[in-house]
């Protein structure tokens, strides 16, 4: 009949240890993650012949702690890897950290500010070493906030981006993309930070729209004069050009031509550039090569000089009256000089317009000229997105697959070297004599007088884009590379598509000859407020899950974050919703509860059907179903849904139907009571296993005790054993019709839940008769005496309840209170109608207001169609 009791012994305790009456997480989560550790359960054999499932970390940074997008992204990652290891795959979760280039060292000069030195004061080696102190001490905070989660990684494989081998594997692809010609030096213009003091690659700029200033400024005098207009009026002084379009006729008389750049006493020529817009603003743009993208590739148009006016802090550095001082405090000044000379056309303040920002310290982006590493993209995003477009990878959702096509499809050159002292250091070195040597993990670095390696490290996305293999060991071909490689899934948000999943892809298919590094792409959403407004710690609506796991558990944490889990979309998230998953978590464990104290059991063969009850077929053939519904959806990444059907069908059909149901059973005893207390046993089995990878702690300790094995862990996953009885499916759901209206009915009489009443049950011509105890527990009804009246009668499901109410209630108070609401009902009817046939007001009223007003409709009817049969079901008198 199932797929799930033949996998058990068929040997057990005869009793069950006694649970405590509640659910406390804090007493069971910490010791259970510990014995789970400590038995192994999560560790990763490269030698076992089980077919193998692999997913990576999204490696968090050394800094950072657990917030609200990890646990989320976690869940979803914890819940696969367990689901795969009770299904009997070699289950590879591989934990691990990022080194965090300009996180980490602002972090550590922050302490050595505190202290009143410098890294500079220290120097390069000594501060690398205090990092690495830091880290020792302070640093990976979230690996022991992953155990609270329950993340069941390898932790004997956790790895850190500044490890030997990781290291190795950096420089090993640096050499193997550089002989390629893949990796290049040039002086080009890149992101730059003046406050972190590195440059930064593009999807690390965060813009935002900020006030500032709109100046036009003229060129030249009289006929000759050229007005153009500059957010940033300090970047003039680096002018080396005026730039108009060749076909614009205002400017076709210039072209060709000098002009004096005001305040400099320099001259500049006029160039034509078909880049230039002749329909924004004048026409003509002014060109500092040195400090805008743009200008920068129009002066390797036209063969201008790179004229750099400002250091690496932004501050002035071109000789005159402007030099030492910060480019805002120059804006302003050079602005006043050109207001001085009368050179200033208009102003407008505030200019809204969008403005760069370092996405770690939030300071303004200054474009600047520099010498700086280059990957060479073109062939290598190429790659990624064939291995995508031809199916070898799949995105999911498949919508996603647009915005990284967008990315892949134009991405430019790839900036890899950062002013810092902590990171993977460039492996060149410079000799006295303009030599350039790259050297690889075994080779010995050239020495003697005048050679120097090369000063910057490299970007922290780099490393961790070789995250999928370097953890395995690569570049050795290690076991581990042979048996996980490539990884099964990627799990990860789709904000970080472009920072980290599409440089894995670039540099997996390169180093691995085309094979990919995994084959499915999950991506899941943002978790935002229960408003679905982003959170911050600026907006006041920042959570910390681990005061969330303190107060209700971490399976009501977890449990909360799966149930919004839709692919690819933000996830809404609320303190109410993770009082409403402790709530179920407590539930969960009163009714397994209440089943080993009545006898619930997984020992011996489960009865065959036609030994069993309608209600242990409906629920054993409900069970199945949802087996099949909850691993179609895991299969596609849907774990809100496949968290609903747990939730409905466990708290719904087992708890809320089933136990109730099978009460009377017990009572009775017997045969019928014994074959319902082993299917109540194989049912909370079955669940409670379905549950674990999302709620891994309470199913642990309930499902050991109800089965007296080792831990759920390492149990098989259910499987669906095809067996259906759509009959007593149908039966069941009769029954259910019937207790829901006549609890309805009872309801609006006003009758307490615990209130009994005489009542007569029609079953005969029904399927119905055989739970009519139930039904009379389930209702509160009690039998028909002599003087039994029946003052309401209702059918349902082809069976009738009649109920004698007459010294239940007062009737006349009832009908009194029915009446009021009758006519409030009423009143409220005529008002919406009345409004709802005003053309006036509909063709004025905003469609929002007309259709609440439609609502109000809709219920004033509802509550006098409902209203009016309570009355009519009343005792005449």
């Amino acid at each position: 009949m199932t797929e799930n009791s033949s996998q058990r012994p068929t040997s057990g305790p005869n009793s069950h240890p006694e649970l405590p009456t509640q659910y406390a997480p804090a007493d069971v989560e910490g010791p259970l993650y510990e014995r789970w550790v400590e038995r192994g359960y999560f560790e990763a054999d490269a030698k076992s012949d089980k077919e193998p499932y692999t997913i990576v970390i999204p490696p968090p940074n050394v800094t950072g702690s657990l917030h609200l997008g990890h646990a989320f992204e976690h869940t979803i990652i914890d819940a696969l890897t367990r689901r795969k290891r009770m299904q009997g795959f070699e289950t590879l979760w591989q934990p691990g950290m990022d080194h965090a280039g300009i996180a980490t060292q602002n972090v550590v000069e922050r302490e050595l500010a505190k202290e009143g030195v410098s890294r500079h004061d220290l120097g390069r080696e000594a501060f690398v070493e205090r990092v690495w102190q830091w880290k020792g001490e302070s640093g990976g905070q979230i690996s022991g906030q992953m155990r609270r989660l329950g993340d069941g990684v390898a932790w004997n494989r956790e790895r850190f981006t500044m490890d030997a081998r990781l290291s190795k594997a950096v420089q090993t692809i640096f050499k193997r993309l550089y002989e390629d010609e893949l990796i290049y030096r040039a002086e080009r213009i890149i992101n730059w930070c003046p406050r972190c003091l590195t440059a930064i690659s593009d999807i690390e700029v965060e813009y935002d729209d900020d006030d500032g200033e709109l100046v036009s400024i003229r060129y030249g005098e009289g006929d000759a004069a050229i007005v153009v207009a500059t957010t940033r009026a300090e970047t003039m002084l680096g002018d080396t050009a005026v730039a108009v379009h060749p076909d614009d006729e205002r400017y076709r008389h210039l072209i060709g031509t000098e002009i004096e750049l005001p305040l400099t006493g320099r001259r500049i020529p006029i160039v034509a550039d078909e880049h230039v817009d002749p329909e924004f603003g004048t026409g003509a743009v002014k060109v500092t090569p040195a400090h805008d993208p743009n200008d920068f590739e129009i002066g390797q148009r036209h063969g201008l000089p790179n004229l750099t006016v400002m250091d690496e802090h932004a501050v002035i550095t071109a000789h005159g009256p402007f030099q030492g001082l910060d480019r805002l405090e120059a804006r302003s000044a050079v602005v006043g000089a050109l207001r001085a000379e009368g050179r200033i056309v208009a102003e407008k303040r505030p200019y809204t317009h969008s403005v760069g920002h370092c996405s770690r310290c939030k300071t303004t982006i200054e474009p600047r000229l520099s010498m700086q590493w280059w990957v060479k993209v073109g062939p290598l995003a190429k790659a990624a997105g064939d291995a995508v477009r031809d199916g070898r990878v799949k995105i999911h959702p498949q919508d996603m697959s647009k915005r990284y096509f967008d990315w892949v499809d134009n991405l430019h050159d790839w900036c890899i070297s950062r002013q810092l002292w902590w990171g993977h250091r460039i492996p060149v070195w410079y000799g006295p004599n303009g030599e350039v040597v790259c050297v690889g993990p075994n080779e010995e670095p050239p020495s003697g007088e005048g050679w120097h390696q090369d000063s910057d490290v490299l970007d922290t996305w780099f490393s961790s884009g070789l995250w999928p293999f370097s953890t395995l060991g690569w570049p050795e071909q290690t076991e581990s590379m042979e048996k996980f490689y490539p990884n099964s899934v990627l799990v990860t948000g789709y904000d970080i598509l472009f920072f980290w999943v599409a440089r894995m892809m670039m540099f997996g298919l390169y180093a691995m000859d085309g094979t990919p590094p995994f084959h499915t792409i999950a991506l899941h959403g943002m978790v935002r407020d229960q408003f679905g407004k982003k959170m911050s710690k600026s907006f006041g609506n920042a959570v910390n899950p681990l005061d969330w796991m303190d107060t209700y558990g971490s399976d009501a944490v977890r449990f909360t974050l799966a149930r919004g889990a839709n692919p690819g979309v933000d996830v809404p998230i609320g303190e109410d919703w993770v009082q409403a998953s402790r709530n179920f978590a407590n539930k969960i464990w009163n009714a397994t509860r209440f089943a080993l104290m009545n006898g619930a059991t997984v020992e011996g063969e489960l009865p065959t059907p036609e030994r069993l009850s309608a209600t242990d077929r409906w629920i054993l053939s409900r069970l199945n179903e949802v087996v099949a519904e909850v691993d179609a959806y895991y299969e596609d990444y849907q774990f809100a849904k496949l968290s609903d059907v747990l939730y409905h069908f466990a708290w719904d059909e087992v708890f809320d139907w089933y136990v109730e149901l099978s009460k009377t059973t017990f009572a009775k005893g017997g045969a019928e009571a014994d074959a319902a207390r082993r299917v109540l046993g194989e049912v909370l089995d079955v669940t409670l296993r379905l549950l674990h990878p999302v709620v891994p702690f309470v199913t642990e300790k309930l499902w050991t005790s109800l089965t007296g094995q080792e831990s759920v862990v390492i149990a098989d996953w259910p499987g669906d054993s095809g067996f259906r009885d759509e009959a007593a499916e149908r039966e069941i759901e009769n029954l259910q019709q019937v207790v829901t209206e006549v609890r309805r009915f009872r309801a609006d009489q006003g009758l307490q839940p615990g209130q009994r009443v005489p009542a007569r049950l029609e079953l005969s011509g029904t399927s119905l008769a055989a739970h009519e105890d139930a039904m009379r527990s389930l209702l509160r009804l009690q039998p028909a005496g002599e003087d039994f009246t029946a003052t309401a009668s209702l059918p349902v499901a082809g069976a009738t309840v009649a109920l004698d109410l007459s010294g239940a209630i007062d009737v006349e108070a009832e009908r009194k209170r029915l009446a009021k609401d009758l006519a409030a009902a009423e009143k409220d009817k005529a008002q919406t109608t009345a409004k709802l046939s005003n053309e006036g007001f509909l063709a004025k009223a905003p469609d929002h207001v007309v259709e609440k007003i439609r609502t109000r409709q809709a219920t004033a009817e509802a509550d006098i169609a409902r209203i009016t049969a309570q009355l009519a079901a009343l005792p005449k008198g």
